[in-house]
């Protein structure tokens, strides 16, 4: 039986997607390699639809942070070798780390929520001067003074200008640190810190989570937590459409 034929239009269709995107996706090397007629046109087969919908899989959507993206790209470009065994360890692994990234999000959240009701976060004497509090915290003075510039942190100054750092400073300053770290947006972190400055918060978390209406414009860590539940289920996703791709294998 001769095999049939697809345009780039057909490859499109079947994920929703500009035919553009299918020839950007096979210059990167999200697809296998396109065999060309002798008038120049690509010879897209039902394989090259498969690679297409696992790669619009991985990459649909919101960008997950450049750890996870970097993760499903490598995943995708295997997957286009023809090593689908590979690509399906690979799966697994990018799973983990998702869960992985979910679990900091969830621990720096907890963390949030202890020193949120009144929990102490450091016992450090002070006051401390930017560059003393940058090597406790390990992190750089210009991070402590974007911070500070974004708004997330107001702190007081001794009589010749210089900053004071506290321990009401710094234990505030261990939950930003670690709320970024944790993939959290600015965006977000102010959100949530205003509120609470202001005593209208109840459950920590929600706030962390939700845009409020009036924002246009966001990005995925702007809702980190429920970008990371997302991403898990896609992860699964990611695993499940593999396996059917080796099933169907010839």
């Amino acid at each position: 039986m001769p095999l049939k034929f697809l345009h780039t239009s057909d490859i499109a269709q079947s994920v929703g997607c500009h035919p553009n995107t299918v020839r950007m996706y096979v210059e990167w090397g999200y697809l296998p390699p396109v065999e060309r007629s002798p008038s120049n046109y690509r010879l897209f087969t039902e394989k090259h639809r498969t690679h297409m919908q696992l790669a619009w899989l991985v990459f649909e959507g919101q960008f997950p942070g450049r750890v996870i993206r970097r993760s499903g790209r490598e995943l995708v470009i295997h997957a286009a070798t023809g090593d689908l065994g590979g690509a399906l360890e690979m799966a697994y692994s990018h799973l983990a780390l998702v869960q992985s990234e979910r679990a900091q999000a969830d621990a720096a959240a907890d963390l949030l929520e202890r020193w949120s009701q009144g929990q102490a976060t450091d016992a450090t004497i002070g006051p401390l001067q930017i560059g003393v509090a940058a090597r406790v915290l390990n992190v750089t003075t210009d991070m402590l003074r974007n911070w500070e510039n974004n708004g997330l942190i107001d702190v007081p100054r001794a009589s010749n200008g210089y900053r004071k750092y506290g321990a009401p400073e710094i234990g505030r300053l261990r939950v930003i640190r670690m709320l970024v770290r944790a993939g959290y947006s600015l965006m977000s972190i102010l959100r949530m810190l205003l509120a609470l400055d202001a005593g209208a918060v109840t459950d920590v978390r929600q706030v962390l989570d939700t845009i409020p209406a009036d924002e246009d414009v966001y990005i995925a860590a702007d809702r980190w937590l429920s970008t990371l539940e997302h991403e898990e289920q896609r992860a699964n996703a990611i695993i499940v459409f593999v396996e059917k791709m080796i099933a169907s294998h010839p």
